[in-house]
This record gives C-alpha cells, structure tokens and sequence, in this order.
C-alpha cells in the first residue's frame, strides 16, 4: 500500500504555530483537511487496484506449482506401483517355481530353487546350529537346507560373517562360500607316584597345531583341506571333497571322497578340540582300525530327523605304502535319539569295521594310551607282535543330557587276526559325565551324534563368566589271548572352562593303574597325572 505520500507534509506540521488570527484556524484546517482527502483518495484507490492485481499473479503462480507438483507426485505413485507389482511377481515366482526361463539370472534361479529347502528354517536364517547350544556349522558341514537358504537370503555383495573364530566369506548369489580352519591345542602333563621314576615327569606338548580351508560351491559341492603340524612334520589329516543333497522330504545325504575319519565311536568322531577331556578315551583310541583314525576311500552319510546312518570303503593313510595294494577298511554306524527336545535328548549308537591289512601292515603291536597323553611312559602295552592280516571291532553308545548334566557310556571289542596265532583280543569301556555350572546345554551335535563347539552365551571377553563344566570319567582297557597281555584303568576329575566359543582352558587330574606283562614298565603300577591345556579352535 501507497498510503506513506501523505507523509510529504511536514512532520511538525500539526505542531506550527499558525501567524493567522485565531478565528481562522478553523477554517484553514478544514480546508487542509478537505485538500488531503481529496489527494489521497485516487491514489489509495490506485495502490488498492495494483494490490489485487499482484494477488492475483500470486494465485496463478501457486496453482501452476501445485498443478506440477501433482502431475509429479503420480509420476511418483506409477512408479511405485511397478515396483511393487514386479516384487509380487518375482516373490510368486519364488513360492512356486517351474522351469527356469534362459534369461533367469543365477541369482533368481538359486532363490527359486532355494524355497523349498528353507522349510523348517528361520527366515534368512542362513546357517543355523544343529541345536542352540552349538555354533553354526561351516559350509562343508551345512545341510543342503542350509545352503540353499543362505545363498536366497544373500541379495547382493560379497558378505563376510565372523564366525565362532574365523571369517566366512561369500559371494553375491550364494554360489560360493569360503572358510579358513585351524586348531591350536597346548599341553602340560606332570605325572607323580608312580613306582617308576621314569614315569614320574613333567611334560609339554601340542595335541594339535592346524590349518586349513572348507567351503562350498553350488548348494551341493563342498570340500574341506586340513594339515597338522603338532610333531614338527607336515601331516595332512583331513582331505576331501563331496556332494550334498536331499533324498526325501526331511531327509538329507552327502557322499565324500578322500582322506576321511572314521566315523566310530562316540568320542572317536568327536573332534580334539571338543572332547571334554584331554584324550579321548579308551574305547576310541584302543577299539580302532590297525591303520588309525584316517583312511583313503569314499563315505556316504544319511540324515533324518533324529538319526543318522554312514558307511564307509578306504584304503590305507594318504602317506601309506605305494609300492603293494592298500588294505581295505569298511566301517558303519548309526545313532538314533528316541527322545529329542529343547531341553534333554536320549543318544543310541552303534557301530562296526572290518579290516584286511596290506602286506606292508603286519605289524599289530599296541601302546594305548593311559593317565596322559603327553607322557609316553605311560601306556597299557602288548609287546611285539607281529603276523597280523586282519582286525574286526564293534561297538556301542549309549547316553545322553538332561538339561546342564550329561552322561555317556562306551563299550567296544575287537579282534586282531594273526598268521599261525590265536586272534589278539581288546576289550574297552568307558563311563563318563559331565555338569555345566553357569547352565548351558550340553554340547552335543544330533545331527552327527558327537559333541562338537558349544555357543558361550556369556563370553569372557565380553564381560561375562564364560560356561564352566566339571566333568569325571572311569575306564577300563584289556589286551588278552597274546603272550604278553596288558590291562589298566583309570579315573579322571576334571574342569572345563569356555572362555568362548572356540577358547577353552582345561584341567584334569587323573588317577591311573596298569599292569604291563611286556614292554619297559612291567607289573603293577599306579599313579597321578594333573594335566592343564589351552586351546583355540576356529
């Protein structure tokens, strides 16, 4: 508005002192007044007039912008609608495939076929433990189910996840995974009272020194690589590759082929980072091939809901002797768990091997180990014996955990055949149990029917306790029907502390007796072994 040009009259205009008669005042204001209304009226007209001509410009103005605005705005809406039309379509596509156009990316045709498998399993899950008390598995131990989860939940980059000690890596569409493996176990054994001062030592050792790979390639190809190096030589243990699939609605296989452990006995498959003592016991390392824990051959495994099955052929160790025919080894064993829940399950196993030595492998002379592991003085040992052609062994297991407390019994024989000779008998057995103080389940794996890593819920290094476990065990081990036979038993204490997942520090003091017919230390004998260990698994 305009009205400010009434202001071209002075300022002190209405405070002059006028120098006509006082009569006229009046008058002469009336006239003034009468002059300004008659100024000012055309020209507050004139600025009204240009007002709402402004105003008008500036409705104009505002509707053309909302008008733009709105014509954006469904732009917008149109292309949302695409978006979440083509998201309906391809999660249709997911929930009920068919056949694969040939433009269908690798990654759509992994989703596709991923779905079915990811029934039972949390959405995006990926890999998921056997039971919550364990780690997930690596990618050479996943289901099928697992993998073709996995490889639908990862959308895109190349992802790396830490897990329990070690990153895996994978890639965008899910078809290849990667992880490095390693142990590293150390040991410091100390034995007092035995009748022998060279049985009364104190040692140092590594039960494992580790490295190597597993992956995946595919939801179905997986292999695995493992070398040791614990006695300062290159010793490669596990070594192989294989494939993975399902036969039927809830039931899985894998085949494998290479070096390969044998799957027997309870603690025999479990691995040395998992056992819950420093050695395995007994019936493991006493009811065994003549050629050890590993094998050259192939293994075929069968999962189902609370059991599994597995069978395998091998020849000698990778190193064995090339230059005749390998041995051959077939070993099978299943366990059953006829109850299963969140909180106890019930293990039933059994197992078998027959082996036909090579003519390399005569040899059948036994020094099993008894109190400790690293003091070689201590064995329940055979003498010589030699002329061997062939061992049969079986066993059973029977056990299981309810809540934090777990028991498992072991009983196996075997029988080693000999030229010109009564057959050499071993007969082992073991009792053993454990109690978690700070709750946690017992580690044990359903799938395998073995203890494997547990899942610390309150780690060290986190500001928790870690999981504590006391554990005892007694076994008994006898070699009879030869010249020279040896028995002996023992009773261990011990206590196990998971500082995580995959960092465990333990202690065992173990009672032991023997009573050797042959070897350096003959008669009875007894003693104490307090034995400590720190280990890091990945």
């Amino acid at each position: 508005m305009k009205i400010a040009h009434s202001n071209t009259l002075h300022p002190d205009f209405p405070h002059r002192r006028a120098r006509r008669p006082r009569g006229d005042l009046k008058a002469f204001c009336g006239v003034a007044a009468t002059s300004l209304v008659v100024l000012a009226a055309p020209a507050y007209a004139q600025n009204n007039a240009n007002d709402r001509n402004d105003l008008l410009v500036v409705v104009r103005e505002q509707k053309d912008l909302l008008a733009r605005q709105a014509a954006e705005l469904e732009t917008m809406k149109a292309r949302l609608d695409a978006i979440e039309a083509n998201a309906v379509e391809h999660a249709a596509t997911r929930q009920q495939p068919g056949p694969a156009p040939a433009a269908m990316t690798a990654q759509a045709r992994v989703a596709t076929e991923a779905t079915p498998a990811m029934q039972g399993l949390p959405a995006g899950s990926g890999l998921v433990p056997f039971a919550p008390q364990l780690v997930p598995p690596g990618p050479a131990d996943a289901s099928v189910a697992m993998a073709r989860a996995l490889a639908a939940a990862n959308p895109a980059g190349v992802t790396t996840k830490w897990g329990a000690g070690a990153p895996i890596f994978r890639s965008a569409d899910g078809s290849f995974s990667f992880k490095p493996r390693g142990r590293i176990i150390e040991d410091v054994s100390s034995t007092v009272g035995s009748r022998y001062d060279g049985r009364n030592i104190t040692t140092t050792g590594a039960r494992a020194l580790r490295l190597g790979i597993e992956g995946a390639v595919g939801t179905h190809f997986i292999y695995q690589f493992e070398m040791d190096f614990s006695e300062n030589t290159a010793d490669v243990v596990t070594a192989y590759v294989g494939w993975r699939n399902h036969l039927f609605d809830k039931l899985d296989y894998d085949i494998r082929f290479g070096h390969l452990v044998n799957d027997r006995s309870f603690e025999g498959i479990t691995g040395s980072d998992s056992t819950p003592f420093h050695d395995r016991n007994v019936v493991a390392n006493a009811i065994v091939p003549q050629r050890g824990y590993y094998g050259l051959g192939g293994q075929v495994r069968i999962f189902g809901p609370t059991w599994h099955f597995s069978t395998q052929l091998t020849g000698d160790r990778i190193d064995g002797d090339q230059r005749v025919a390998d041995g051959r080894t077939v070993i099978v064993r299943g366990h059953w768990n006829p109850v299963k829940n969140d909180g106890n399950i019930v293990h039933v196993g059994a197992w078998m091997f027959d082996e036909h030595l090579s003519s390399a492998q005569r040899n059948l002379t036994r020094g099993t180990v008894i109190g400790g592991r690293f003091n070689g003085a201590l064995r329940v040992q055979t003498g010589a014996l030699d002329g061997g052609t062939g061992t049969t062994g079986y066993g059973a297991e029977l056990g299981g955990y309810l809540g934090p407390l777990w028991i498992m019994g072991e009983t196996g024989h075997r029988t080693a055949r000999r030229l010109d000779a009564p057959s050499f008998q071993t007969r082992a057995s073991s009792l053993s149990g454990g109690y978690f103080l700070t709750g946690e389940l017992p580690p044990y794996n359903p799938r395998t029917g073995q203890f494997d890593q547990p899942d610390v819920k309150r780690p060290v290094f986190n500001g928790g306790t870690g999981a504590i476990e006391l554990t005892a065990r007694y076994e008994t081990l006898r070699f009879s029907n030869i010249p020279t036979p040896g028995e002996g038993w023992e009773t261990t204490l011990g206590v196990n502390w998971y500082l995580n997942s995959f960092t465990r520090v333990m202690f065992n003091a173990t009672h032991w007796n023997t009573d050797n017919q042959g070897g350096a230390y003959i008669g009875p004998d007894d003693g104490e072994t307090y034995a400590t260990r720190i280990s890091v698994s990945f």
